[in-house]
């Protein structure tokens, strides 16, 4: 059996060590070259790898092949090897058949990290033997190795769903479908769509499904494809029976005979988007058995990933919030939406396609001011201009945050929520996060 990996990242090393594990001849390859750490990991282990480029002759004489996430179906080699029947799959794929653990898969275009954490967490308090896993942290299969958790929590993003056939999850949570990553989908919707719904797949009628019921692409695609799993949905304007709402400041989910309530306003995530990833991560923790006293310890101790609505100092009574990893429209539309006081909005970055209607209603409601953050911020002025009183075109952190400060007066917010990818200008959304929090450090630091 001739295992290869395509992809030297976190997920291709942790898929090799279980392949070898598992008795594989295991090979991976890596057009790209690879991390010292990951380098010397594969040494250490004797497992065969190259760096640089894919020779054919060694990849296309394999059993099976386990893919990166980031390298797209399209791809020539990948074309080669499936018409060769060779099956292509995901590390998760691969990981899921060595594992006793329950699974808890959650996806969505946004929300998924923070509902990921979130339900770690409250598993975690709840005394429950809880690992993490997928788009996220360790890789799965490097812990299935040693196979010690009762339950996994896993981030699973679309590309990670196209490569899943046969794995199955206890509790599946879709958050929300918004347009995103189309340059994968052929620009496609309605394969994205099908991409993020194949978190269904295998489900049986004792398994669950959290969806949020207020996102139509989500209902119309279950109402042509009902699930086979017990539904759950979570609504922002609906008390549904079964599932879980937040309406007037109460957050309420049923599962089962199990109520829990609570009050927002107690709770540290804040916003509506937050109120949906909470009653994800409170069903998702009923559906392993987790106590209500355990769920609302967990709630009241979380503290969320960095870049995610990132409280990070207040300067002469303005409060500076870093949300770099808000990288599409729908993200921005909940961060704008939070917002309890007039916004200097700092947007901007490699556009992907983005369609800045949505957001009329919000930065009407909320934005006093744009500071347009990236090379090209022309798309951003156009639309914005006549709509935004105030528009400042900047190309460093420095010159927005300088921008901003000029702009804003005592009980502002200046919220970075870029709607945008970071590479024109940064390696990726956590340097841009980064890099603002520096800069707005280095002000406080100076005063």
């Amino acid at each position: 059996m001739r295992l290869i990996i395509l992809g030297g990242g976190e997920s291709g090393v942790g898929a090799a060590l279980l392949g070898q594990a598992k008795g594989y001849e295991v090979f991976l390859s890596d057009r790209s070259l690879l991390k010292p750490a990951y380098r010397d990991t594969l040494s250490a282990a004797g497992i065969a790898f190259e760096e640089g480029q894919h020779t054919e002759t060694l990849i296309l004489n394999a059993t099976e092949v386990i893919k990166s996430p980031g390298i797209p179906d399209t791809a020539p080699l990948v074309v080669k090897l499936r018409a060769q029947g060779i099956p292509v799959i995901s590390e998760l794929e691969f990981a899921a058949r060595y594992t006793r653990a329950k699974l808890i898969g959650i996806t969505g275009s946004n929300g998924k990290t923070t509902t990921t954490l979130l339900t770690y967490h409250l598993l975690k308090t709840a005394g429950l033997n809880v690992g993490l896993a997928g788009n996220i942290g360790e890789s799965f299969a490097k812990q299935v190795i040693e196979d010690r958790f009762d339950y996994f929590v896993l981030e699973i993003s679309s590309f990670q769903l196209d490569g899943m056939y046969s794995m199955r999850l206890d509790t599946a949570v879709l958050l929300n479908i918004t347009p995103d990553h189309l340059d994968r989908y052929g620009y496609d919707f309605g394969q994205y769509v099908a991409s993020k719904f194949r978190i269904t797949q295998n489900q049986r009628p004792q398994d669950t499904f959290v969806y949020f019921l207020e996102n139509s692409p989500t209902v119309q695609e279950m109402a042509k494809n009902p699930p086979v799993a017990q539904a759950l949905p979570i609504s922002l304007e609906t008390p549904v029976p079964v599932g879980g709402y937040a309406i007037n400041g109460q957050l309420t989910t049923h599962f089962g005979d199990q109520t829990y309530t609570d009050t927002l306003a107690e709770l540290p995530l804040k916003g509506p988007h937050n109120a949906l990833n909470m009653l994800a991560a409170v069903l998702a923790a009923q559906s392993v058995g987790a106590s209500a006293n355990a769920i609302r310890s967990g709630l009241r101790s979380f503290e969320n990933a960095a870049h995610r609505m990132e409280p990070v100092a207040t300067i002469d009574g303005v409060q500076f919030i870093n949300d770099s990893k808000a990288t599409n429209v729908d993200s921005v539309f909940y961060a704008l939406s939070s917002m309890n006081a007039p916004t200097i909005w700092i947007a901007g970055g490699q556009d992907k396609g983005n369609d800045y209607s949505q957001l009329d209603g919000v930065v009407a409601q909320h934005v006093k001011a744009l500071v347009c953050l990236g090379k090209d911020n022309q798309k951003l002025i156009d639309y914005f201009s006549g709509r935004i009183a105030t528009i400042a075109d900047t190309h460093s952190v420095q010159e927005a945050v300088q921008q901003a400060i000029a702009l804003a007066q005592p009980g502002d917010v200046v919220l970075l929520s870029p709607a945008c990818a970071s590479f024109d200008l940064f390696r990726n959304y956590e340097d841009r996060g980064e890099q603002f929090k520096k800069t707005v450090n280095s002000i406080v630091n100076a005063q």
